[in-house]
């Protein structure tokens, strides 16, 4: 009991003991909790979500390609949510930004990393996703290194969320698939002027081969030129040219072995010598690069309405040698032919108030001009033109809309019973639930 005795008043002691460092540690908390403050970017938080129900399609295929994933387009799609942070603070700036999606299958990636360097520092970033025209008109550049959108035109550096439409056209998402990718950017302006330089991968993270990733050392360079301004206090127009140049990659082989295959003709299990053939083997394929270049235009309009709301007018057209690397990549080594690519869209789109919206856009893209196929006795040109009008209708509030859009489409990839070209009709019709935070 003695020693029980003492070890309970031990304890009684030490819980007396504690209570002036108890209140000793909450008086000084404040001060380190100020102290670390100062200490401390702030960071801004926040995010969105795209949730899609394709309601129907007409390609889609209960069935699977050959590489194993669905070809089943009916179903609710997480096209993208994304989480993001930003941190300004003088001279420097930062963004990370995360997705995840189950287009294909169930990813997790970043999607936009940005490290900068701006003057002065009392400007705000550029951030896409946010409306920057009521920013003061002043001589003003930015640095940035990273992960972030191929300064070109207007879609392929378009923000998510000021897009009225669900997404980009067909030539935007062929040139630009994903439209981020790795390098360094300088972007500025003086006066109604503005331009943006870039060195990059070539590679943006929705490419279909070597996704985010760089195979040759060549890097592609970027220019955009425009001008921005307000013609009236209701009329806005804004403008520029773009110019690309860098290099592609098409992927060599190694070499393969002479090989003898049997092919059962009669079925009947046993090996006859006429049903065995061999196969020479094939040197290897070094891997070559070739050239790719892009040159562009585009243009929007803005027209502020009373009561109604803005219309806005785009358009942008692009002219383009071996770019595709989201549709039909462009492989002029495998094609024996340097791909010439066109591609053009107009779009308008009108508030009805601030709680709905209404647009239409048509883009056309050719990702070959000069392809041609076999018929017998002769070489005939094939068009393989892409050509997509869309309805948008939205509804809106604060921080969300809920998007309906019919996609009419046609490409000239189909066949036909015989085997011939013919148009293929692809339409969909999708809804789209957005939240932002």
């Amino acid at each position: 009991m003695t020693a029980e005795r003492t070890a309970a008043a031990t304890f009684l002691v030490a819980i007396a003991l504690s209570f002036p460092s108890a209140a000793l540690a909450q008086e000084a908390a404040p001060e380190k909790s100020a102290a670390s403050d100062k200490s401390v970017l702030p960071v801004v938080v926040s995010g969105f979500v795209h949730a899609e129900w394709t309601v129907f399609r007409q390609t889609s295929q209960e069935e699977v390609n050959s590489d194993g994933t669905s070809l089943n387009e009916d179903r609710f799609v997480l096209r993208r949510a994304r989480l993001r942070a930003r941190a300004d603070h003088g001279y420097t700036h930062g963004v990370v930004e995360i997705e995840a999606n189950t287009v294909r299958e169930l990813q997790v990636r970043p999607v936009n990393v940005e490290a900068s360097f701006k003057y002065p520092e009392s400007r705000p970033a550029l951030d896409p996703e946010v409306d920057q025209r009521a920013l003061p008109l002043e001589n003003w550049f930015m640095v940035t290194a990273g992960l972030f959108r191929s300064p070109f035109g207007f879609e392929a550096n378009e923000g998510t969320l000021r897009r009225p439409f669900l997404e980009q056209s067909t030539m935007s998402a062929a040139f630009f698939p994903g439209q981020f990718d790795l390098g360094v950017r300088v972007t500025g302006g003086f006066s109604v002027v503005n331009y943006s330089l870039g060195i990059m991968n070539g590679s943006p993270i929705g490419q279909r081969t070597f996704a985010g990733l760089d195979p040759n050392k060549s890097k592609d360079l970027l220019l955009r030129v425009g001008a921005a301004g307000d013609v009236t206090d209701k009329i806005r127009i804004e403008g520029g040219v773009s110019a690309l140049t860098g290099r592609g990659f098409h992927a060599g082989r190694p070499a393969t072995s002479d090989r003898l295959v049997w092919r059962d003709l009669n079925e009947d299990t046993v090996v006859d010598p006429i049903e065995l053939q061999s196969i020479s083997g094939s040197a290897a394929e070094p891997s070559a690069t070739f050239k790719r270049f892009a040159v562009g235009a585009d243009l929007r309009v803005f027209v502020k309405f009373p009561v109604l709301g803005e219309l806005q007018v785009r358009g942008e057209i692009i002219r383009a040698s071996n770019l595709d690397r989201g549709l039909i990549v462009a492989d002029p080594v495998a094609s024996a032919h340097d791909l010439r690519e066109l591609g053009y869209y107009i779009g308008v789109s009108q508030e009805v108030t601030r709680f709905a919206q209404v647009g239409f856009r048509y883009d056309r893209y050719n990702p070959d001009a000069d392809a041609s196929e076999r018929e017998p006795f002769a070489l005939v040109p094939r068009d393989l033109t892409y050509s997509t009008a869309s309805f948008m209708v939205a509804a809106r509030m604060p921080f969300a809309r809920l998007v309906a859009q019919y996609d009419l489409r046609r490409n000239a990839l189909g066949r036909d019973v015989a085997g011939a070209p013919t148009t293929l009709a692809d339409d969909s019709f999708t809804l789209r639930a957005e939240v932002r935070f």
